[in-house]
This record gives C-alpha cells, sequence and structure tokens, in this order.
C-alpha cells in the first residue's frame, strides 16, 4: 500500500511501509491477510509458552507473539479497527489473528446481520493490522481451539461478555492468565450505525427511490411509494426555491456592492473635479494669473496717452509771454486776410489790447 505523500514539489518522500524484524515490507500491507489453515497453524519450530512479562520484553522474530482478537464484525468500522490496533501493538513483535463467527453462529446467539459472512471475512482479510482470519470461529474458546491455532494471548475489552448462557465467555481465558485487555472506542457501534438506518428509515428509502431502486428490492408499498416519490418532488421544490432564493441573494448583495462602489468612485470624481475647478478659476488659480500677465504685456506693448488734467498740460506749467515777444509775434506776423472770417480780428485785437495793458503797467 503506497504511502502518503508529504510536501509539495518534486521532493516527495513516501511514508516506509512498516517493516517486521526480518528487515522486509509487512505482507498485509501489500495483498490481503491470509486465511488461516483448517488443519491449523503448523511450525518446525517448538511452540513454546510465554508469560506476558517475556511477551512484552520481546521474542525472536521467527517466534512471534500470537494474539487472537475474535467477532462478528459487522459492517466493520473505525471501533473495530481501534480494537484490532490495539491487540496487533499490545507486544513488540505480534502476529494478530482473527476470528470471524459465521452467520449461523451470529443470527442464533446474536441476531441478523446485515453483511454475510463471505462480506465480513473480506473486510477483515483488508484491515491493516490483521495478520491472519480464521473463518466459522467458535463463539466460546476452547483449550482444543487454542492449542489448534497455537495462540498465546486473548485481546478483547474488559467488559464481561455475557452471551449463550455464561456471565463471561472469557473468563477461562481471564483464569488462565492469557488474556491482554483492549479499550471500547465509545459513540460508534454496529447496533448505533443500525439505529441511525432505523430511525430516518423514510429518509433512506427515499433516498434508494431516487437512486434507481425499486419499490420490490426496498420492500415498500404501492401506496408508501407513491407518498415517498410525493414527497421527493416537494423535496426538490423546496429545493429549486432555496436555490432561487440563495442567488436572488446573491444578485442582490451584487448590485448593492456595485451601486456603492459607484456612489464612491461618484464621489471622489466629483471632489477631484470641483478641486481642478477652485484651483484653475479661483481667486488664487491659473486662470487670474494668467490675465494679470496678458493685461501687462499688453500695457508694455501699446502704453495709451496721458489724461486730460494731467500735470503736463496744466496753466500754471505755460510759458509766460512778454511784451516784446508778443509785438515780434505781431509785427512779424503776416497781416490777417480780408477773407479770413470776424472771429480772428477780434482775436487780434484782443491780444494788442492786452499787450498793450500790460506795458502800461510795466511803466
Amino acid at each position: 500500500m503506497a504511502g502518503r505523500r508529504r510536501g509539495r514539489g518534486s521532493n516527495v518522500h513516501q511514508q516506509q511501509a512498516p517493516q517486521n524484524r526480518r528487515g522486509g515490507p509487512r505482507r498485509t500491507l501489500r495483498e490481503p491477510a491470509a486465511f488461516a489453515k483448517p488443519t491449523g497453524f503448523e511450525s518446525e519450530i517448538p511452540h513454546e509458552k510465554l508469560t506476558i512479562a517475556q511477551a512484552r520484553r520481546g521474542t525472536p522474530a521467527h517466534r512471534p507473539v500470537r494474539v487472537y482478537a475474535d467477532g462478528i464484525f459487522d459492517l466493520f468500522h473505525s471501533g473495530h479497527a481501534r480494537a484490532l490496533m490495539q491487540a496487533k501493538n499490545v507486544f513488540p513483535n505480534t502476529h494478530l489473528i482473527v476470528g470471524v463467527c459465521s452467520d449461523e453462529l451470529t443470527h442464533k446467539y446474536k441476531g441478523y446481520t446485515v453483511m454475510t459472512e463471505d462480506e465480513r471475512y473480506d473486510a477483515l482479510r483488508h484491515c491493516r493490522y490483521v495478520d491472519e482470519v480464521v473463518r466459522d470461529a467458535p463463539w466460546t474458546l476452547t483449550p482444543e481451539f487454542l492449542k489448534k491455532h497455537k495462540i498465546d494471548f486473548v485481546a478483547h475489552d474488559d467488559i464481561p461478555y455475557t452471551s449463550a448462557g455464561s456471565e463471561d465467555v472469557y473468563k477461562h481465558i481471564k483464569e488462565a492468565g492469557m488474556f491482554v485487555a483492549t479499550q471500547r472506542t465509545e459513540g460508534i457501534s454496529t447496533s448505533d450505525l443500525i439505529t441511525r438506518i432505523v430511525r430516518d428509515y423514510d429518509i433512506y428509502v427515499r433516498r434508494n427511490l431516487q437512486r434507481g431502486y425499486t419499490a420490490r428490492e426496498l420492500n415498500v408499498g404501492f401506496i408508501n411509494e407513491n407518498k415517498y416519490r410525493l414527497q421527493n418532488q416537494v423535496d426538490k421544490m423546496k429545493e429549486t426555491v432555496r436555490t432561487v432564493e440563495e442567488k436572488s441573494k446573491h444578485f442582490v448583495y451584487r448590485v448593492e456592492e456595485k451601486s456603492q462602489d459607484f456612489i464612491h468612485k461618484w464621489e471622489e470624481k466629483s471632489r477631484e473635479l470641483i478641486c481642478n475647478f477652485l484651483q484653475l478659476f479661483g481667486p488664487d488659480g491659473a486662470w487670474h494669473a494668467i490675465q494679470e500677465r496678458s493685461g501687462r504685456m499688453l500695457q508694455a506693448l501699446s502704453p495709451y496717452s496721458s489724461p486730460r488734467g494731467s500735470p503736463s498740460s496744466s496753466p500754471t506749467r505755460r510759458r509766460s509771454v512778454s511784451p516784446e515777444s508778443m509785438s515780434s509775434s505781431a509785427s512779424t506776423s503776416p497781416p490777417s486776410s480780408p477773407a479770413s472770417p470776424p472771429s480772428h480780428k477780434k482775436g487780434a485785437r484782443s491780444s494788442l489790447k492786452a499787450a498793450s495793458s500790460y506795458s502800461k503797467h510795466a511803466q
């Protein structure tokens, strides 16, 4: 049986199969366990009696401790496997022999089984802890059976097993010092599994009808068959409705998530647009700076004229006119043309009057 892989990649180490003292891999890890011979165990080496102390110290490789465990093992489960694991590891060098009772004995002393005896034999053969399987094992162990199979010790849980008119079928084994106790696994047993099936009978009948089993195979009547099929249809409709509800919830959640994401992005974009607008057109923005620079450039390239009333055009800045200059300008100026309008003559006369009055005052 291949080991479990550990790690990843190409450097994969496989767990090595447990080896016996002879160095070879255990046979039961590569193929099913062997059936015991009808004649019992045969060996050329004398089979000496062992004590528990000797068995715990360890035995030679050619002389393993032969431990026997028996049972019904119907619906083979983890509780069975754990008990066999404990029996296998009770001594350092153990050869585990498992006895399985037949259908006839089991139905007589315990009750009807789910699995047939052949199915139960085969289940035990494929358990990794089992080295040998005894078919049609006896209900009560006799000295002849123990001697036939060279059994050193018997492994079972320590709870007294009342059956076949005996308070404890292992009482004589315990008194002979050949009994080694194992621990039961709580919460799992064949009876518990059958109880689950009986309790949920309708569920399992409907399950098998869905999987193609006929009502005759399930021993179900016509009325119950139609009832179960109707219940299956109702369950399918419920499952469909549940699926639609889940999908709609998922769709609504996706839409809500998308809308929230859209609103969040829209808020971010709107903030970004507002900030860009303020940076461009605000009082300290780039557009205001561009307008100021363009105005300065236009003023530098085309300066405008001085406005009226500036100091350069003020009357106080005009030069004072002397009488000599006035007279010289009057003598040098050509006489006015007779064709000139009367307004020019009046102006010349007023200027002459002003000059004569100025000269009088000056004298």
